[in-house]
């Protein structure tokens, strides 16, 4: 259970008296569906919303736990039962070679060398790369990077995902790879799926789907219509400006 409790994010001002730039307004929700999608133009604060869930973002007031870990006293177990899957897979992948960066993810928790390369091994098996183990991360599609840090994000046993717009560098071959294993192979490995997209597609695939403008979840509900709402929301506000991200 992902719970927010009047949970809002506001930065400094830029000038000395002015009010405090608000990302994201007081959220209140209760997320126990296994998928769920959050939609949103660029800038109207989902990203915000997505790093709350594992404390990359703290809340300026309001709360936000997973499973019982609240997202500042507890941040550090925190992360270690939510994984975060950014946008651009280069931006977390840490060493060159492919399973030595999944075995990077298991170093704190698997002390001997031997253990650590199996079961880096066998988490790359679960996303279907175990014959990339000895490849450079640079010579990797954009889909197969991304899956190698799902398999580094998810090897040290994380039971909540969150990615962020996870598909948008995907072309349409690796971004069918991703969505199946989102909602396939990790069905056994992971209890929650949190993520932020434009596919609307891939939205409407989710059990339930938030829309987000301007710092506020403006629907909260069902997929199919959600993704309507939002279709009618961004057309309608095509010409205007967007809020804070």
């Amino acid at each position: 259970m992902i719970s927010f409790r009047a949970a809002s994010v506001a930065v400094p001002p830029a000038l000395p008296g002015d009010p405090d730039p608000v990302l994201l307004r007081p959220a209140t929700l209760e997320l126990a569906e296994r998928r769920i999608a959050v939609v949103g133009c660029n800038g109207s604060g989902k990203s915000t919303l997505l790093r709350l869930i594992n404390g990359l973002v703290r809340p300026t007031s309001g709360a936000v736990s997973v499973d019982g870990l609240d997202s500042v006293r507890d941040v550090r177990r925190l992360r270690r039962h939510v994984g975060f899957l950014f946008t651009d897979p280069l931006s977390q992948l840490v060493m060159p070679v492919v399973v030595e960066d999944v075995e990077l993810s298991l170093k704190a928790t698997i002390r001997d060398r031997h253990a650590r390369r199996a079961a880096a091994l066998a988490a790359l098996a679960a996303v279907g790369l175990e014959h990339l183990a000895e490849r450079s991360v640079y010579d990797l599609s954009g889909g197969e990077r991304q899956l190698v840090a799902l398999a580094s994000v998810l090897a040290a046993g994380q039971r909540v995902l969150v990615a962020d717009e996870p598909t948008t560098l995907l072309d349409l071959r690796n971004n069918a790879l991703l969505q199946r294993t989102l909602f396939g192979t990790l069905g056994g490995q992971v209890d929650q799926v949190v993520y932020a997209t434009h596919d609307l597609d891939f939205a409407a695939r989710a059990d339930r789907l938030l829309v987000v403008d301007n710092g506020t979840v403006v629907y909260d509900g069902a997929a199919p219509a959600g993704v309507q709402a939002y279709r009618e929301l961004a057309l309608g506000n095509a010409g205007a400006g967007s809020g804070p991200r």
